[in-house]
């Protein structure tokens, strides 16, 4: 009971302060320099959101960052939405990692090389699981990668205790970028895509895609999931049978429900466990899927979010209202 009036008092509470926070930066111009240590050595640097950076002084000066291993959500308007979430309490969390960020002393490490954008790579791992322990942000990794192990621990404990991001709901895979077909390089070839992460390890899908996007159209990732009933089924048989029981023992319900519900997705199980317990509890859910334990399949809504064409997105002049706070 406490830690439910809790969870609801800290989700209030954080929606009020952010937008309090917000209405203040309108009015702050100044950019904020913050420590980070670039391999091994101090530079102040300023964050413009809760996962990238413009360096202002020292060897790397005027570079830009994007960091590694997680991410915050979009801070050019609300447009992330799921569960139970309103869009603008989403854009609020979103601010609210950005000053997270701001508000510490970090440590990142780069080989130094550049992305398509001229950005350097950095991994911050202290930073990084600040920002995922407080549910500012998610575990990511590109392409098939997994995330880290301290940060994916850090998210399953975030989840668990519903904090910030995960207060209101949990979905099967994350929506981080959306492409129209209209602006991609790869329209030819059918390389459209947007980009879905795994909630449970981290790891990118790809949803391929030709669709052509018009500005504020919401754009949603379905997904083939078991219905509730379907879902406590399959928990039911984790729990009772010989060979899972002890690989699932001591880990959460809920925790459980991601996996089940990204396994009938994808048809393959997350890195929750490596080696032979991952193959046998993958085993008995192809099982299982097969011999109608899931129950039917349903496409379901697992995240959605806002598409802006690029050109516009941060336009002082041309912005649409669907990105206005």
């Amino acid at each position: 009971m406490l830690s439910t009036l809790r969870t609801a008092f800290d989700a209030a509470r954080l929606t009020f302060a952010c937008a309090a926070l917000l209405l203040c930066a309108r009015t702050a111009h100044a950019e904020i320099a913050t420590k980070v240590y670039l391999n091994g050595v101090a530079a102040p640097v300023y964050f413009n959101d809760g996962d990238s950076f413009r360096v202002l002084d020292g060897a790397h000066a005027g570079t830009k960052a994007r960091l590694a291993g997680y991410n915050t959500l979009e801070t050019h308007g609300p447009v992330h939405q799921w569960g139970s979430w309103a869009a603008k309490e989403l854009y609020a969390i979103a601010k609210m990692a950005t000053l997270n960020a701001r508000r510490g002393t970090w440590h990142c490490e780069s080989d130094l090389k550049r992305d398509g954008y001229e950005r350097i790579l950095w991994f911050c791992l202290d930073l990084a699981h600040d920002q995922i322990a407080h549910g500012f942000a998610h575990v990511m990794a590109v392409g098939k990668d997994v995330g880290h192990p301290a940060l994916v621990a850090a998210q399953r404990q975030a989840m668990l205790e519903r904090r910030g991001i995960w207060a209101k709901g949990i979905p099967t895979l994350m929506m981080t970028s959306n492409h129209s077909i209209a602006e991609s390089t790869g329209e030819a070839m059918g390389e459209n895509y947007n980009r879905l992460v795994s909630v449970v390890d981290g790891h990118s899908e790809k949803m391929i895609h030709e669709t052509r996007y018009s500005d504020c159209e919401n754009v949603c990732a379905k997904v083939d999931a078991p219905t509730h009933e379907g879902g406590l089924r399959v928990l039911a048989k984790l729990r009772e049978n010989e060979e899972t029981s002890a690989i699932v023992k001591g880990v959460a319900d809920s925790y459980l429900i991601s996996i089940i519900n990204e396994f009938a997705h994808l048809k393959k199980m997350p890195s929750v466990w490596t080696g032979k317990q991952r193959a046998v509890v993958e085993r008995h859910l192809s099982a299982w899927l097969a011999d109608g334990t899931f129950g039917p399949l349903q496409k379901s809504t697992a995240s959605c979010m806002l598409y802006v064409s690029f050109a516009i997105r941060y336009s002082p002049t041309h912005k649409p209202g669907c990105l206005k706070w």
